[in-house]
């Protein structure tokens, strides 16, 4: 088992004292592990926090490797996820989640709602979630489904499809998910007992979730900002009796080295600010949302430091994170942390360009877990390996800030088919890159496969078709600089079909970044009305493009999905780049945030 560690064995984190009294929390029933004595314990006592993230519904190993010393290691797969976590487990253990479990997931678990993800992670034990942004890709209703389970039907797939669905065996919290009436969507806290003291437990996504959603999907909710939400559960958590508390947040950060250097150079991300306004209470803080993996530590206001971990995604790693506590007292004195690689045994002689790791580890599959992937898996090779068309080269997803080869070839299949009268009549397309979530590679012969466009595009969006004027087009174009978290340092581009191009450049002031937009060759007009087919994640205002929700006499084209496989059905070729043309000078330096 190949090990990463991170540790410090004295701490002056400050004494967390017990406090009887406990009122104005919601708590989620605790797993107490061990029955009260009638005198208090002596000698440290140790509590195993095991980690992961970003699990977006990986049922299979995701054909990701992950650096070692001594070469490449193949990991991931939940029935190996699920070996691992249970051969790690200590008798003082609790097994965590920072968020996106569910959400822009592979056919087998997104054909299906993700409900085999939700029961797969059940499974294998785990206990405490945050919710992240893409917990909410289906609406708040369809999480609070997954949560109590049920077959009640909130989108276009059917619910329930293979067999009966249970709901969550682990707790979601959504501490700064709010309703208009001040409850949370979801528990905010838990505590757990472990080794005879209590570990407090604060879970919530990051506050722009809202713009990473269908807003429609999140109507009536408040996402709250972190900080100022978690420290003022910590009262709370300390009346309850915490003897020490965890933050799992859906928000992260990124290192320059490799993942496993413990120097974390270059160490940055938007949840740095955060991590140095939380109260020096919360004594570890678990994170997701970036992909990266990190164990770090961070300074503390006051002085001191706490972890920082992230075990990057897909279930190729765990964070297995040991907080040393005195007893009698229960302070903490010391933490470390390490990761852990899943690799499994049906992987281990994966194809790779690197060398393969042999001295490695190895799980063998949990039966129970892989009995349940296997059936999810035959359910959905039907329609995964049902061939659509024929295309003439590679998508590439590209990068938010670049323009998406894979996206525009989605806005070409959406204007393809909202061009009809009957389905919006559009003139051009526009599709958020974000949207379009992996490469796509056709067979030597160019043989396309629905699997392979479901999991470019997972979301089950409907094509809209709106009314914009020329000049709302082009403030429309402005948010990709300048909306909420879009910026000119870190924009957000929308790639257009075919027929529209655009150049902008970013040195210019808000306002003034879109230099010129063009439809069929001609400079499109102010004051003309124009018809624009869109997801309806963007037509509701999603990733910040606000005034894409005020357009006009809105047509329904039917899924995204359908609208990729009849494009596909004419054997179309691959896109080329060149719809964006960026002008921005080349030495010109973003402005800092």
């Amino acid at each position: 088992m190949l090990k990463l560690r991170h540790s410090r064995e004295s701490g002056n984190l400050g004494r967390h004292f017990w406090v009887p009294a406990f009122a104005g929390m919601t708590i989620l029933a605790g797993c107490a592990t061990t029955s009260r004595q009638s005198a208090e314990p002596q000698g440290p006592v140790e509590v195993q926090i095991l980690a992961i993230n970003d699990f977006h519904g990986n049922l299979e190993p995701p054909k990701l490797t992950v650096p070692a010393a001594d070469g490449a290691v193949p990991a991931g797969g939940v029935a190996y996820l699920a070996s691992a976590l249970k051969q790690l487990r200590t008798a003082n253990s609790v097994t965590v989640a920072a968020g996106d479990l569910i959400g822009a997931t592979p056919i087998s678990s997104a054909l299906f709602l993700d409900e085999p993800s939700i029961k797969a992670l059940s499974m294998a034990g785990l206990e405490l979630a945050s919710v992240g942004n893409h917990e909410f890709d289906k609406g708040a209703a369809e999480l609070l489904r997954m949560q109590k389970g049920g077959c009640e039907k909130f989108t276009n797939r059917k619910p329930c499809a293979v067999e009966p669905f249970a709901g969550a065996g682990f707790g979601y919290l959504a501490a700064n998910v709010q309703r208009a009436d001040g409850t949370t969507l979801l528990p905010g806290t838990a505590i757990k007992e472990v080794g005879g003291l209590k570990i407090g437990f604060i879970g919530m996504t990051l506050k722009e979730t809202s713009t990473l959603v269908s807003p429609s999907g999140v109507a009536g909710l408040t996402f709250a900002d972190e900080v100022a939400t978690a420290n003022s559960l910590i009262p709370g958590l300390k009346a309850a009796g915490a003897n020490s508390i965890v933050l799992l947040i859906h928000q992260g950060a990124s290192i320059t080295g490799r993942y496993d250097d413990p120097a974390c150079p270059g160490l940055a991300g938007d949840i740095m600010p955060i991590m140095a306004r939380l109260d020096p209470a919360i004594q570890l803080v678990v994170s997701g949302h970036t992909h990266n993996a990190y164990i770090c530590r961070v300074p503390v206001p006051g002085g001191g430091s706490r972890l920082l971990t992230s075990a990057g995604r897909y279930g190729t790693l765990v964070t297995d994170i040991r907080l040393t506590f005195d007893r009698p007292g229960g302070s903490l004195t010391g933490d470390k942390g390490e990761f852990v690689i899943v690799q499994g045994e049906a992987i281990q002689s994966a194809r790779l360009t690197a060398p393969l790791v042999q001295s490695h580890k190895v799980y063998p599959a949990d039966p129970e877990v892989a009995s349940l992937v296997a059936r999810y898996r035959e359910a959905a090779a039907g329609a995964a390996n049902r061939p659509i068309g024929r295309l003439g080269g590679s998508l590439l997803k590209g990068l938010d800030n670049t323009e998406s080869q894979a996206a525009g070839f989605i806005a070409d299949g959406q204007l393809f088919v909202a061009s009809d009268p009957a389905r919006g009549n559009a003139d051009f397309g526009l599709m958020n890159n974000g949207g379009a979530r992996t490469d796509l590679m056709p067979e030597a012969d160019g043989t396309v496969r629905f699997g392979q466009i479901f999991a470019m595009q997972p979301f089950a969006n409907n094509v809209v078709t709106k009314s914009y004027t020329g000049a709302e087009i082009k403030a429309v174009l402005e948010q990709q600089f300048s909306s909420g978290t879009n910026s000119a340092a870190r924009p957000n581009l929308l790639t257009p079909s075919n027929n529209f191009h655009f150049s902008y450049d970013r040195s210019r002031h808000a306002g003034q970044r879109i230099v010129a937009m063009t439809l069929n060759g001609k400079p499109v007009d102010p004051a003309k009305t124009y018809r624009v087919t869109i997801n309806n994640f963007l037509a509701s205002g999603g990733d910040n493009f606000t005034l894409l929700a005020v357009g006009r006499d809105p047509v329904d084209g039917g899924l995204d999905l359908d609208a990729t496989e009849a494009y596909l059905a004419t054997n179309p070729a691959a896109p080329a780049l060149g719809r964006l043309t960026d002008l921005t000078p080349k030495d010109w330096v973003p402005p800092a945030s």
